[in-house]
C-alpha cells in the first residue's frame, strides 16, 4: 500500500530534469558500457599507460612529511592557507616578482579552478556590474555555467579556425576591437580547452597590445601549469607577459593536473593590480564571497601544494615534481605523435598535422556530431560530442584501435 506521503504531489514537481553534463556524462556512459575495448577520452584526468589514475611520488612525499609534521585540522582562514597563497602566487608569476614584493597580488585560495572562476564571477557581478565577460570560441563548457549563474553576461570571440585546424589571430584581435573599452576577457594561459590551440608567445604579444590599448581586463584560467608543455615558466609566460606590460588582470589557477590533484579541490583566484591598497580591498571583498559560498577551504591538498612548491628538493628546477610533470607531458606528446602516424598511415591524403601541432591533453579531432556518433555507437569511444579527446586517456596499446576508430567515422559517418 502506498504511504500517505506517496500519494501526494511534489511542491518541486515542476522542476524539470537537466541536461546531463557534457563531460562528466561522458564518464556515467562509459562505466554503463561493457564492451571489453571501450575507451574513455571525454574527462581530462591523467592515466597512465595502463590506464589507470596516478599519484605523483612528490604528492606522497609532501603526505608523508604531513603526517610526520602532525598537523591539525582546524578550519582555515578564508583566505586559505597562508603558505599555499604565497606558494601560488609565485608559481604564477616568479618568485620575487615586484606586483608579489609590493603587495600589489591578492590570492585567495579556492576550490580548484572552478571555485575559482565562481569566486572571479561573483566579484565581476558585484563590483564590475553591466561588463560582458567574453569567451573564446569554443570554450571549457563550464565557463558558460558559471557565469550564467553568477549573474554575469557572457559573449563569445573569435578564437579557433575549423579551416586551419589552427588559430584565427585576425578574427581574435579584430574581436578585442570591436569589444566596448574596459571588458573582460577570459583566456586560457596554455593548453586551450577543448581545442589544445594556442598562441605562439609573439601572438600572445599581439593579443596583449591590442587589449592593452581597448583598457580590456584579461581574466586567466591556468589549469594546466607546467602539464602542457612540461615547464612550469613556458607555460605561465602569457599572465606573466601582461604583468610585465603592467597590465591588471584576474587568474584562477588549478592543481587538479599538474599535482594529480583532481578529488582534493585546491586552486587559487588572482587579482594582479597596480596599487596596493586596491590589492588589499579586493582581497577584503573575495574573502567576503568565500564566507557566503563556502566559508573556508580544504586545507590538506593546500598543505600538499605548499609543501611541493616551496620545498627546494621537491620543486626547484631539475627537482622531482618537474621530472614527473615532464613525464606525463611526454607520455601524452609520445601518443600524440603516434596518433598522428598511424592516421597517416591510414589515410596519407588527410592532412593530420594538427594532432602534432596542438599543446595539452585535448585533441580537437574536427569530427561531427554524427561522426562522434559513430565513435561511441560502433567503435565504444567516449568522447565529448564537439569532437575533443583525451590524450591523457590513451595508451600506445590503444593507439590503433583509435587511429582504425577514428578512419572509419572520417570517411563512413
Amino acid at each position: 500500500m502506498a504511504s500517505a506521503a506517496a500519494s501526494k504531489a511534489s511542491f518541486l514537481g515542476g522542476v524539470e530534469p537537466s541536461p546531463p553534463d557534457p563531460i562528466l556524462g561522458v564518464s556515467v556512459a562509459f562505466r554503463a558500457c561493457d564492451d571489453p575495448n571501450k575507451l574513455n577520452l571525454g574527462v581530462g584526468a591523467y592515466r597512465t599507460e595502463e590506464l589507470q589514475p596516478y599519484v605523483l611520488e612528490v604528492v606522497r612525499e609532501a603526505e608523508r612529511r604531513m603526517i610526520a609534521a602532525g598537523h591539525d585540522k582546524e578550519y582555515l582562514p578564508m583566505q586559505g592557507l597562508a603558505e599555499f597563497c604565497g606558494a601560488t602566487a609565485e608559481l604564477l608569476l616568479g618568485k620575487g616578482h615586484p606586483a608579489i614584493a609590493e603587495k600589489r597580488v591578492a590570492t585567495i585560495q579556492s576550490l580548484s579552478g572552478t571555485g575559482s572562476l565562481r569566486v572571479g564571477a561573483a566579484f565581476i557581478a558585484k563590483f564590475l556590474p553591466g561588463k560582458a565577460v567574453y569567451l573564446p570560441s569554443p570554450t571549457w563548457g563550464n565557463h558558460k555555467n558559471i557565469l550564467a549563474d553568477s549573474g554575469v553576461e557572457w559573449r563569445e570571440y573569435a578564437y579557433y579556425d575549423a579551416s586551419t585546424v589552427g588559430l584565427d589571430l585576425a578574427g581574435f584581435l579584430k574581436s578585442i576591437d570591436d569589444a566596448q573599452e574596459g571588458s573582460i576577457f577570459m583566456l586560457h594561459g596554455c593548453a586551450h580547452n577543448p581545442t589544445g590551440v594556442d598562441p605562439t608567445l609573439a601572438e600572445w604579444r599581439q593579443i596583449a597590445d591590442a587589449m592593452q590599448k581597448k583598457n580590456h581586463v584579461a581574466f586567466f584560467d591556468v589549469a594546466y601549469q607546467g602539464f602542457a608543455s612540461g615547464s612550469l615558466v613556458e607555460d605561465a609566460a602569457a599572465p606573466r607577459l601582461f604583468a610585465e606590460m603592467g597590465m591588471e588582470f584576474f587568474c584562477a589557477q588549478s592543481y587538479s593536473k599538474n599535482l594529480g590533484l583532481y578529488a582534493e579541490r585546491i586552486g587559487a583566484l588572482n587579482a594582479v593590480l597596480n596599487d596596493a591598497t586596491a590589492a588589499t580591498n579586493t582581497l577584503s571583498q573575495m574573502n567576503r564571497i568565500a564566507r557566503a559560498m563556502y566559508s573556508n577551504p580544504p586545507v590538506h591538498g593546500a598543505r600538499i601544494a605548499a609543501t611541493v612548491i616551496n620545498d627546494p628538493e621537491l620543486f626547484q628546477a631539475r627537482s622531482r615534481w618537474n621530472d614527473e610533470m615532464g613525464t606525463m607531458a611526454g607520455r601524452i606528446k609520445t601518443v600524440r605523435r603516434e596518433l598522428f602516424e598511424e592516421l597517416t598511415r591510414l589515410n596519407p591524403d588527410k592532412d593530420w598535422s594538427f594532432v602534432t601541432r596542438q599543446i595539452g591533453m585535448f585533441s580537437f579531432t574536427g569530427l561531427s556530431p554524427a561522426q562522434v556518433e559513430r565513435m561511441t555507437g560502433t567503435h565504444k569511444i567516449f568522447m565529448t560530442k564537439d569532437g575533443r579527446i583525451s590524450l591523457a586517456g590513451l595508451s600506445s596499446a590503444k593507439v590503433k584501435y583509435l587511429a582504425n576508430a577514428i578512419d572509419d567515422s572520417f570517411r563512413n559517418a
